[in-house]
C-alpha cells in the first residue's frame, strides 16, 4: 500500500502572496502539454488528503495563521515543496513591511524549486524529488506506530519483528 501512495502523490496548492507568475506554472503542470498526471501527480482541493503541499509566494502576516492552518491539516507523513523565489526566500517582496519572508519561516520546507518564475519542467522535477522524502516519512511513521492488541497491553511495530521472530 505504501509503495502504491508513493507513485501517485496527492498534491495541494496553496498561493501565500504572490503576482500569480508561479501559479500559472503550477497549473501548466496540469495541462496536457506537461501532464504531470503522467506521474500519478494528482492536484486535489482538499488538504486532508493531500501528500504534498505546493506554496507559492512569500508569507506575510495576513496568510501566516491560514498557512499553518492548511499545513496541520494534512495527516502526516506530508512533504512541502516551495515553489518560485517568494516562496523559497521571500522574493522580490523580501523586506517589505508586511512580509514575513519564504515558506521556511513559518512551516518546515522539504523541497524548495528556485526561479521566478520556475518553468512546468522544474516544478514537476521538484514534486518527483518530494517522492523519496515521502517515502521515507511514512515508513517512519509506521516503525514508530503502536499495534493495539485485544488485551490491554500494546506493542510497538519496532518491538514487533523481535516478537514475532
Amino acid at each position: 500500500m505504501i509503495m502504491g501512495l508513493s507513485k501517485s502523490p496527492w498534491i495541494i496548492h496553496v498561493n501565500c502572496n504572490s503576482c500569480n507568475g508561479c501559479d500559472i506554472e503550477v497549473l501548466a503542470c496540469l495541462t496536457p502539454l506537461y501532464d504531470a498526471e503522467r506521474f500519478g501527480i494528482l492536484n486535489i482541493g482538499t488538504p486532508k488528503q493531500a501528500d504534498i503541499m505546493v506554496v507559492t509566494g512569500a508569507v506575510n502576516y495576513k496568510n501566516v495563521n491560514v498557512l499553518k492552518n492548511i499545513y496541520n491539516q494534512i495527516p502526516d507523513p506530508k512533504v512541502v515543496l516551495a515553489v518560485g523565489a517568494c516562496a523559497s526566500t521571500g522574493g522580490i517582496f523580501h523586506g517589505c513591511y508586511n512580509v514575513i519572508g519564504g515558506v521556511d519561516q513559518v512551516i518546515p520546507v522539504d523541497v524548495y524549486v528556485p526561479g521566478c518564475t520556475p518553468r512546468p519542467e522544474a516544478i514537476i522535477d521538484g514534486i518527483v524529488a518530494c517522492l523519496p522524502i515521502l517515502e521515507e516519512k511514512k515508513k517512519k511513521n509506521i516503525k514508530g506506530q503502536e499495534v493495539k492488541l485485544k488485551g490491554s497491553e500494546a506493542l510497538s511495530t519496532d518491538n514487533l519483528a523481535s516478537t514475532t521472530a
